[in-house]
């Protein structure tokens, strides 16, 4: 019955078109045939049902807070409320539960002039750390063209944030659905950006302290030590969309 589903699916991509309408329906067509294909392995666990929160909850606290909510089958932040970088309400978006050696999978959808991530290895102890980034690693989610950061080469789309950049850059714009992957397992981390890898580096060699000393998390002794943490979807203060978000242990 998956198979037959899956040909379904692949035969409405193949006739989609690329203009308008049609080009979103290519775009929602080829999501539903990578969820499709990750569904087959048993091995995936979704951390997104397409109707709650459940599984998550802000930063430091017990419950989601009252700026995320799902909205047509996504999770969306609401930046309607802005306080400071963040949003009154918000706060960083984190998984109940930890995850050592992992591959991830989900979308991204990011506002015109929108600024996100996707924080991992996240050490949750609010009495020591303020805020995810102040352990997690995070791979860039952002509008290069339209907000600032876009002029600095390690912090764009796709990046491993301020330490390496994408190569090759393979983002697309604000209202187009980005499918993201992150693996991670046994040292060796893989940065995927729809369907090609960008960034390939080892965690916590020598080479790995070299880059952290060189980089704006210097002066944080615990940052990217952790290996094993919490999944995290940033709060920047920009109304970002994620989707389809699945995991599977290594």
């Amino acid at each position: 019955m998956k198979m037959l589903i899956l040909s379904a699916v692949i035969a409405l991509a193949l006739t989609a078109c690329g203009t308008g309408t049609e080009k979103a329906a290519t775009e929602d067509t080829a999501s539903a045939v990578a969820t499709e294909t990750t569904a087959m392995d048993t091995g995936w666990v979704s951390l997104f049902d397409g109707t709650t929160l459940a599984g998550w909850h802000s930063y430091g606290k017990t419950e989601p807070g009252k700026a995320w909510s799902v909205d047509s089958g996504a999770i969306h932040l609401s930046a309607a409320a802005k306080k400071a970088y963040q949003t009154d309400g918000g706060g960083d978006l984190v998984s109940n539960d930890e995850y050592e050696n992992f591959d991830l999978k989900l979308e991204w959808n990011i506002s015109k002039a929108g600024n996100s991530g996707i924080i991992f290895y996240v050490h949750e102890d609010t009495a020591k750390y303020k805020e995810t980034w102040n352990t997690g690693l995070e791979m860039q989610v952002l509008d290069n063209d339209g907000h600032s950061d876009g002029k600095i080469p390690k912090h764009r789309a796709g990046n491993l944030y301020d330490l390496i950049a994408a190569n090759p850059e393979t983002v697309k714009g604000p209202g187009q659905w980005n499918q993201a992957e992150i693996v991670s397992n046994k040292g060796q981390l893989d940065l995927y950006l729809n369907g090609t890898k960008v960034v390939s580096t080892t965690l916590w060699d020598d080479n790995w302290k070299k880059l952290v000393a060189g980089s704006k998390f210097k002066d944080m002794p615990d940052w990217g030590t952790f290996t094993k943490g919490h999944i995290a979807l940033q709060d920047h203060g920009n109304d970002v969309w994620y989707r389809n978000i699945m995991i599977k242990k290594l």
